[in-house]
C-alpha cells in the first residue's frame, strides 16, 4: 500500500492504473476506521484491480465547529487497517491541499437534501457535495463505496454525481453492527460506558417497530420509536422520519410505497448517533 498526500501524485497513479487498463474503486472516509469501513475497503478490493480510500476529516461538512474538533482522528491505526485490508492507494492530503482556495460551490440538490439531516444541519451536504465532487474529479473511479447508515447521504451523492454526470457506479453496502445491534460509527468511540451500555436501545427498537407497523399506523409508528428511545437515560430523538426510499419525502400510509425506510438521529449525551431500518423494499 502506498500512502499519497497530494493531489498530482494522487492523479498520476490512478491516470497510470486507468491507461493500463485497470478497474478503480473509491471508498471516501473521515478516518477513525471501524469495521463497516473495512467491508467496504474489502468489497472494493474484491471488484476493483486499484482500490483508493481517501482519509480526510471535511471542514466544509460540519456546521458545528466543536464536532469538527472532538471528531476523531487515528491516521496510523487506520493505515494499518486498511492495508490489512488490500487497499492500494490511501489519499492523506491536508486541508489546504483539498481546498487550496474556498469552496464557493452551491449546489441544487433538491429535497433529498433538505429534508431529516439537511434541516436540522443546515450547509451539512453542500460540503458533502464539495468534497465528493472533488474525490470523484480527482481519482475519476469506475465505482465508489458508500455505507447504508448514511441512507441519506446516498442520495445526495447519487443526485450530484447525476448533476455533474460523473460516470461512477455508487454502490451502497449494508450497514455493519456490532453483536448488539448498535451501527458501526467514528462517534462511538466518544460515548460514555453507560452511554454505550445504552446506545444498542436504538436499533433494537427500530427492529421491534416492524413488527409493531404491522399493526399499526405510520403515524403511530413514529410516535412509538420516539417515545421509547426517549426513555433512555441521556437519550433523545432529534428526528424519526418514516420515508419513501428513493425520493425521501415521508410517507402516511404503508401503501404509499413499495420502498419505505425509517431514519432516526438520536442524541447520547452530547453523541449525535444516526440509524435507519428499512420495512419494505421492492
Amino acid at each position: 500500500m502506498e500512502r499519497i498526500t497530494t493531489v498530482a501524485a494522487l492523479r498520476e497513479v490512478v491516470d497510470a492504473a486507468r491507461c493500463s487498463g485497470k478497474s478503480v474503486g473509491l471508498v471516501p472516509t473521515m478516518g477513525a476506521l471501524h469495521s463497516g469501513h473495512i467491508s467496504l475497503v474489502e468489497r472494493c478490493v474484491a471488484e476493483n484491480d486499484v482500490t483508493v480510500v481517501s482519509v480526510f476529516v471535511n471542514p466544509t461538512q460540519f456546521n458545528d465547529k466543536r464536532d469538527l474538533e472532538l471528531y476523531p482522528r487515528t491516521p496510523e491505526e487506520d493505515c494499518a487497517m486498511l492495508e490489512k485490508a488490500g487497499c492500494t492507494y490511501v489519499f492523506t492530503p491536508s486541508v489546504e491541499e483539498v481546498y487550496p482556495e474556498p469552496d464557493t460551490r452551491v449546489f441544487e440538490l433538491g429535497t433529498v437534501a433538505e429534508v431529516m439531516e439537511g434541516r436540522f444541519r443546515p450547509g451539512h451536504f453542500n460540503g458533502v457535495a464539495q468534497i465528493v465532487s472533488k474525490l470523484f474529479a480527482m481519482v475519476s473511479p469506475h465505482r465508489a463505496y458508500f455505507g447504508e447508515k448514511d441512507f441519506q447521504q446516498i442520495a445526495v451523492i447519487r443526485t450530484m454525481a447525476a448533476q455533474l454526470q460523473f460516470d461512477i457506479d455508487i454502490i451502497a453496502c449494508p450497514i455493519v453492527r456490532e453483536a448488539d445491534g448498535l451501527a458501526l460509527s467514528s462517534r462511538n468511540t466518544r460515548l460514555t460506558p453507560e452511554q454505550r451500555r445504552n446506545a444498542p436501545r436504538i436499533a433494537e427498537t427500530l427492529f421491534k417497530s416492524r413488527t409493531f407497523a404491522e399493526s399499526h399506523t405510520v403515524e403511530e409508528t413514529i410516535r412509538y420509536v420516539v417515545d421509547t428511545i426517549n426513555t433512555v437515560p441521556e437519550m433523545r430523538v432529534e428526528y424519526y422520519e418514516i420515508v419513501d426510499g428513493n425520493t425521501l419525502l415521508p410517507v402516511e400510509n404503508w401503501q404509499d410505497s413499495s420502498y419505505i425506510v425509517g431514519c432516526i438521529t438520536v442524541y447520547n449525551g452530547e453523541v449525535r448517533l444516526i440509524d435507519n431500518i428499512t420495512y419494505c423494499r421492492p
